[in-house]
Parts: C-alpha cells; sequence; structure tokens
C-alpha cells in the first residue's frame, strides 16, 4: 500500500493502493508508523508523499468499505486519520506534496498538511467535496485550509465542494506550483533537500512558529469536532448520498 525510498538524505513515501490511494484503515496505520519511524530518525531530513501513479494523489475516504463499518469500528479509523494528517502537519521536518494525480477530499487533506504542495499541469483535480457527501470538512482540514487561503476562499471551497485544476488551485493558494506532470516528483525532492539542508535546529523552531497556533486551536475542540463528524457521518441523509457515492467510486 506504501512504498518508501530514500534520495540521499530525502524519504519519498509513495501511496500504492491499487489507482485511487483509497483510505482505509489499514494505509492510515500505516502511513502513521512510517512517519513516526522519519521522525525519529535523525539520517531522514526531509519528506515528499506522492502517488504510485498520475491519475491519483488519493481519491480520499475509500467510502465502500467505511460505509460498513459499525460505529465504533469508524470512530477508531476516524480518529486514527485525524492523528496521522496531525502528525504530518506537525513532522518538525520539511515535507513536500508531489501531487501527481487528482487529489480528492482527504487526498486533498493529506496534500495541505504537508508544507509545499507541487501539482502536474493538466487536469489535476484538487478539492474537498465533504459537503455533497452530507457531512463537513474535517475541522482540522478546515483550520489548516484558513490558514493557507484565508477565511472567505476557505468558505467557499468547502460551503461548494468544487473541484479545482490546477492552474485555478495554484491561483486559490491550495498549491504552490503547477510543473509539467514528468517533472513534479523530481523538483518535489529538489526542493525538500534543499530545506532539508537547512540547519534542522532552526527549522524546527520557525516550523513550529508557523503551525502551533492552528494545532492548538484544533486541539482544542478536538473531541467535539470529531463527534460532530460522527454523528453526520451516520446520519440519515449522509447515508443516502455515501451509497450514492459508492456507485461512482
Amino acid at each position: 500500500m506504501i512504498s518508501v525510498n530514500y534520495f540521499d538524505n530525502v524519504v519519498v513515501v509513495e501511496l500504492n493502493r491499487s489507482t485511487t490511494n483509497a483510505l482505509n484503515p489499514v494505509l492510515v496505520q500505516r502511513l502513521a508508523a512510517i512517519l513516526h519511524n522519519l521522525e525519529a530518525d535523525p539520517k531522514v531530513q526531509a519528506l515528499v508523499l506522492t502517488s504510485a501513479n498520475d491519475k491519483f494523489f488519493s481519491i480520499g475516504f475509500d467510502i465502500p468499505e467505511l460505509y460498513q463499518l459499525s460505529k465504533e469500528e469508524f470512530e477508531t479509523f476516524y480518529r486514527n486519520i485525524n492523528q496521522t494528517c496531525m502528525a504530518l502537519y506537525t513532522l518538525p521536518k520539511p515535507t513536500v506534496a508531489a501531487v501527481t494525480g487528482h487529489a480528492i477530499a482527504g487526498g486533498c487533506i493529506l496534500a495541505l498538511c504537508c508544507d509545499y504542495r507541487l501539482i502536474g499541469d493538466g487536469r489535476k483535480l484538487v478539492g474537498l467535496n465533504e459537503i455533497k457527501l452530507g457531512v463537513p470538512v474535517p475541522y482540522l482540514a478546515d483550520c489548516i485550509l484558513q490558514s493557507l487561503v484565508g477565511t472567505r476562499r476557505t468558505q467557499e471551497i468547502v460551503e461548494m465542494g468544487e473541484f479545482y485544476e490546477a492552474q485555478e488551485a495554484l491561483e486559490m493558494g491550495l498549491v504552490d506550483k503547477v510543473l509539467p506532470l514528468g517533472e513534479v516528483l523530481e523538483k518535489s525532492i529538489k526542493k525538500a533537500k534543499l530545506l532539508g539542508s537547512k540547519p534542522p535546529g532552526a527549522y524546527r523552531i520557525m516550523k513550529q512558529n508557523r503551525v502551533e497556533g492552528i494545532e492548538e486551536r484544533i486541539l482544542a475542540h478536538w473531541e467535539e469536532k470529531q463527534r460532530y463528524f460522527i454523528e453526520c457521518w451516520y446520519s440519515d441523509e449522509a447515508r443516502e448520498r455515501l451509497k450514492k457515492a459508492m456507485e461512482k467510486f
């Protein structure tokens, strides 16, 4: 489901679960373990998160699998993915998302949790469509998005639930650079190497200065916001919308 490759002191973590890289409990557990190990490894200076294919960075939640879970099982999954996203967002090392395919919903959130996002040109879609499934954008993602693009732009993105092509995503601030598809991974590794070459102690403090306010805001409402999402996931309206979404999955 996930490949890990080393390029000098940069680690490339490659999502490799079929074509869509749909997020299920096993993939999330493995990603969490990888992040934990990379944080503790002094030889690793930076991380690049990418996909093994150029169709999907990640489609987001594996709706057909997650739909079948009991409420207790889904709660465990949802807590785990939030903790994993927080670990990625606060990782005290540089992180770059090499977005070679569509980054949808949970896939978009993973990309937002990285320090930089480089995307391939053409019709590579980015967006948060949770509202169309009858659930809110997770609070963690909402807070991070506001810090990146501002409150008003975030309102449009999360309330409309649309997908944006690469150039529009750049103009909105969802990504940092649009590149020819074949250059995305190479340039992402180069960016990670450059950032990783900075004095690690100073970089760690500067990143902490940037993310700690958002982290504190998220953690202050951690339990209630997760509970609200889970309640929405099991609402009658969401179950109906999720069932229809499964037909197109």
